[in-house]
């Protein structure tokens, strides 16, 4: 495969690509702490408050679907300063909010913006390398997507331990302008912008493109059960934690640190194995923890005194098998559509949001917490195993082709969630 000449160093798009792709999971998860207290201020149900982050889901998602066209038809760079407006714009309508339901516009406003962040963070890499160099960046890459739903948590409990919940939103438009000076400064545009490429009719092409393709959608599809899960997570756990467990949400927030920590001890047993083991027979080995973590946490819930430990460890199978399930998944999904790098990113985060959002949505409409986590964490881990048999399938005419290329772009590579 010919190296493309890069428009910014290695590094550079490394910071540039992570801190893009961390936008989205770090408003997800950051002011989940605060939700049992959100109720409370606007004196509304936990329902309610649930619903905050399924409209930055669905915010997230569907706008998704237009930032990675826009990001090829009018470059990456402005497409991502316009979106980080919006993003802005939405956290200070947060900020502000005087009852739910402006808190829940302002949520689907940042949802809107953040959503080229996925898309760009992802493109601008795969504009520029290839192999090697390509598995350096998206190694960091997918570290952030995977850490940023977990972390955030961490802080967001920390925020509130010191100041109240509209600090939080006050961090996110600080984010954003952060990211939006960076972006001024040293972000190079990295692509050719070609206009056709909003048209409706072209536009409609590459994403029938995509949806045939066998291997795209069970690749992606996996991709959304597995990582999506984190998300959805985000949804249940604070409630599970905070108010069933009784964490305080400075304590919910450390505690969310066991799910980081299995991520990364995850991430180095995988670039360990790498050497004796490829990187799609490791699949098989991440799909074994996420069951495993699936099953222990329908049972552990239904038969032991809910407790830190008796919800987090089943959680930290869960994201331990991630380390292993997505570095080819994402690869192999992406590599035959290099024309459509924008497109094809943006159908694979809206599948990965997607996920969260209907998750979240089936565990509001369930109300107990409990039991919701019950249904969607072993519902989603059937579904990956299911979408890991399909993308075996469609991948046997041109299995050869596919992995040979797939484990040039990996070697040394991390999750790409």
């Amino acid at each position: 495969m010919t190296q493309p000449t890069p428009k910014m160093s290695e590094r550079r798009s490394s910071l540039i690509g992570a801190m893009m792709t961390m936008l989205g999971p770090f408003s997800l998860a950051i002011y989940t702490p605060a939700m049992p207290t959100l109720a409370i201020a606007f004196d509304t149900t936990d329902a309610a408050i649930k619903l905050s982050l399924s409209v930055f889901f669905g915010g997230f998602a569907f706008a998704m679907l237009v930032a990675g066209p826009l990001a090829d038809a009018f470059g990456r760079r402005k497409t991502a300063i316009g979106f980080l407006m919006v993003y802005m714009i939405g956290s200070l309508l947060a900020v502000f909010a005087w009852d739910v339901n402006t808190l829940l516009l302002g949520r689907l406003v940042q949802g809107i913006g953040a959503s080229a962040g996925l898309t760009v963070g992802r493109a601008i890499v795969r504009d520029q390398f290839t192999g090697e160099p390509a598995a350096r960046i998206m190694n960091m890459i997918g570290i952030v997507l995977a850490v940023g739903p977990a972390i955030a948590p961490t802080i967001g409990g920390l925020i509130l331990s010191v100041f109240d919940w509209k600090a939080i939103f006050l961090t996110m438009a600080g984010f954003g302008a952060v990211s939006t000076a960076v972006l001024v400064t040293m972000m190079s545009e990295t692509v050719v912008p070609d206009r056709k490429k909003a048209r409706p009719l072209p536009l409609l092409k590459a994403y029938g493109r995509l949806l045939a393709s066998g291997r795209f959608m069970a690749a992606s599809l996996l991709i959304a059960s597995s990582a999506g899960t984190l998300y959805a997570l985000a949804s249940i756990l604070p409630f599970v934690l905070i108010k069933v467990a009784g964490l305080t949400p400075s304590q919910y927030g450390m505690g969310m640190l066991l799910q980081t920590g299995s991520y990364f001890v995850g991430s180095v047993v995988f670039r360990f194995a790498l050497g004796r083991f490829s990187s799609r027979s490791l699949v098989r080995v991440g799909l074994l923890f996420i069951v495993l973590g699936a099953s222990s946490i329908a049972l552990s819930v239904e038969f032991l005194p809910i407790s830190y430990l008796s919800v987090m460890l089943p959680v930290a199978s869960f994201a331990f098998g991630i380390a292993f399930v997505m570095p080819y998944t994402m690869n192999a999904a992406l590599l035959p559509f290099p024309a459509i790098a924008g497109s094809a990113s943006a159908l694979m985060g809206f599948m990965q949001m997607g996920a969260g959002l209907v998750t979240g949505i089936i565990a509001a409409a369930i109300g107990s917490p409990v039991f919701a986590i019950q249904v969607v964490v072993p519902t989603m881990g059937a579904i990956a195993v299911l979408s890991y048999v399909s993308l075996c399938l469609a991948e046997r005419p041109h299995l050869a082709v596919t992995h040979e290329a797939a484990e040039d772009d990996i070697q040394a590579s991390e999750p790409l969630a």
